[in-house]
């Protein structure tokens, strides 16, 4: 079914798991409206007014006013953060050379979180996962990637494991709301954070360029084979940003009147 919204005030709705592909919005107001978790690709924006726009993502050839303004994002980013472009390393050495380079900037994350309150590292901010789910998600992401994708493991799960918000695979043991303390689930990052090392310890530029064995149950991610380089690399990926998030909230936790310093 069709429905056409025509001179109707929507203030406030809310749409969530909603398929609005090929929608057409012609003179509509979207001021204060909050994106998450949305696929843009091939939308068309035109005559619309941008102003105090934040966009974050995943973003490739993006026009803006006939400009591909990736490039120069990519280049202030890269600007910012020097070590950014070491993430998208060409071989074997690279990657080990990138995960030094991230357990050195983690070690500094985990050193600041320790001088907050322990309750702020169970807080979020603006919605997105606290301090504690975003460590317990990275568990997840190397659980999945590495050790299941790559190492072969089809149940790696440990029962703090957070997947995205979006993936309920019934084969993944999770407890959303679990409040585990610092210590704890740093102990289980420090375990997961082993097991990449020691893959990346035995990479080579052949297996690099090969591809997993799949396992056979099924399961996150699915049971098939993958280019060694996306597991990897997804885990740097994984890495870096949401160290990055994590830095970002910390700075606007910090900033309120009652935030540690």
């Amino acid at each position: 079914m069709v429905t056409d919204f025509t001179s109707v005030d929507l203030t406030g709705s809310v749409f969530e798991d909603v398929c609005l592909a090929r929608a057409r919005f012609h003179d509509v107001d979207l001021a204060g409206a909050d994106f998450r978790l949305m696929n843009l690709t091939g939308v068309r924006i035109r005559d619309a007014l941008l102003v105090d726009m934040d966009i974050s993502g995943q973003i490739r050839n993006l026009r803006v006013n006939g400009v591909d303004v990736v490039p120069l994002v990519e280049g202030e980013l890269n600007r910012r953060y020097p070590d950014r472009d070491k993430m998208t390393p060409a071989d074997a050495g690279g990657f080990r050379e990138a995960w030094d380079i991230l357990e050195r900037l983690w070690q500094q994350t985990v050193a600041r979180a320790r001088g907050m309150a322990p309750e702020l590292l169970h807080e979020r901010v603006d919605g997105e996962w606290s301090f504690i789910e975003t460590l317990r998600h990275l568990v997840f992401a190397t659980d999945a990637w590495v050790r299941r994708a790559v190492l072969g493991d089809p149940a790696p799960w440990d029962p703090l494991d957070l997947p995205n918000d979006g993936n309920s695979e019934p084969s993944i043991p999770c407890d959303r709301e679990a409040r585990p303390s610092l210590d704890e689930v740093l102990a289980l990052r420090a375990d997961r954070m082993t097991t990449v090392r020691q893959v990346l310890a035995d990479l080579t530029d052949d297996s690099l360029a090969g591809r997993t064995v799949p396992v056979t149950e099924p399961g996150y991610p699915a049971p098939e084979s993958f280019p060694v380089r996306r597991c990897l690399q997804a885990i740097l990926t994984e890495e870096w940003e949401h160290r990055l998030y994590a830095e970002r909230d910390f700075d606007l936790l910090q900033a309120r009147p009652d935030g540690d310093s």
